[in-house]
């Protein structure tokens, strides 16, 4: 008789990917890993994962690093809400004593939601709470042919219930990543891996044909596109650049001073308005370098960056949209946004002596 439970099991032990946070699964590295995954691809989060082990190798070391060297060692790997959320998580985590095998406890942590507190729970304390992604929802939705929306309250409850009745007592973390690496390696989107599944004798959605159908999600919206500019200033010394506050988007970054182009706005003008408001800075327009592509979760930016210079004394001062207004030389190691990086690399001629 088909039992799933044992045959994901198996199949994850014989095939498992080694990964750094599987080889020593303590429960900082399991935090610090969770936070890094959301999102984003294993093999992109793996040189992030070894840096910022080897620079803070305890939850300890973390909670007491400052908070730009933290967003500085998170810089190109995006939604940079997570690393101020780890940030705060690891320092609540030290203030209690460290973790806890309380899986209340976990979820009480900032940025920790039901997933996230479900993989902590079962991969580093064994505790049987399930953890589901999407590609959890993927998986369970096809092996049982769920054809509710697992976005929805009562998709959600189904594929909860499933993931319970299935998981293990004894090897609940096992079976969470076994779970969540079938869907990545196997159980894909589009044209899944079903001859070679360890699932496919048991699978509904396979026996009836309408796997790749599964699971029923509404589609994705498309970003809306968005149009700003950017002002780049050499000094001579180096970039004039602003950070961003911790409570807005890519807070605690630096980039050049940026806007959104208003209504009936030339973009040019923009840059003018953008520099003066942003930066406290009066300039006059060079010219263009040309334009940035960034696409973010719900919106697509195209960035026009200007090369811009002074007008008259200049008094650089913090904002509303930057709360530090500097002078960065080149190779400053503190942290900017990928977006920031495409922008600053239009004005690399800026930077050489004539």
């Amino acid at each position: 008789m088909f039992d799933p439970t044992r045959a994901l099991l198996e199949w994850y032990d014989r095939h498992q990917r080694t990964l750094p946070w599987r080889t020593d699964p303590t429960p900082y590295h399991v935090l610090l890993s969770e936070f890094m995954l959301q999102q984003t691809r294993v093999e992109t989060v793996i040189p992030y994962f070894e840096r910022f082990i080897a620079r803070w190798p305890t939850l300890s070391d973390l909670a007491g690093a400052s908070s730009e060297d933290v967003m500085e060692a998170w810089a190109g790997l995006g939604y940079y809400r997570r690393a101020r959320n780890l940030h705060a998580a690891a320092k609540m985590a030290v203030a209690q004593g460290g973790l806890r095998a309380d899986p209340e406890a976990i979820r009480a942590l900032p940025g920790v939601g039901a997933y996230t507190a479900g993989a902590i729970a079962s991969i580093a304390f064994g505790l049987p709470e399930p953890a589901v992604d999407g590609n959890v929802d993927r998986v369970i939705s096809r092996l049982s042919a769920l054809r509710e929306d697992p976005t929805k309250a009562k998709g959600k409850r189904l594929i909860r219930e499933k993931v319970m009745e299935l998981q293990p007592a004894e090897r609940a973390g096992d079976f969470n990543q076994a779970l969540m690496e079938l869907g990545a390696t196997l159980c894909s989107p589009r044209s899944p891996s079903c001859l070679v599944c360890p699932w496919s004798e048991g699978c509904e959605a396979r026996a009836l044909g309408i796997a790749e159908s599964l699971p029923n999600k509404p589609k994705k919206k498309q970003p809306v596109p968005e149009r700003g500019v950017s002002g780049l200033l050499w000094t001579g010394q180096g970039w004039l650049m602003g950070r961003r506050p911790p409570d807005m988007r890519l807070g605690g970054l630096w980039e050049p001073p940026s806007g959104l182009i208003l209504a009936g706005e030339s973009s040019s003008d923009a840059v003018i308005r953008v520099m003066r408001d942003h930066a406290g800075v009066e300039v006059e327009v060079v010219r263009s370098l040309g334009e940035v592509l960034h696409v973010f979760t719900h919106r697509r930016l195209t960035r026009e960056v200007f090369e811009v210079r002074p007008r008259g004394v200049m008094e650089p001062c913090a904002s509303a949209s930057y709360d530090a207004i500097e002078t960065v030389p080149l190779g400053d190691s503190r942290g900017m946004s990928k977006l920031a990086r495409k922008t600053l690399a239009l004005g690399g001629a800026l930077t050489q002596e004539p």
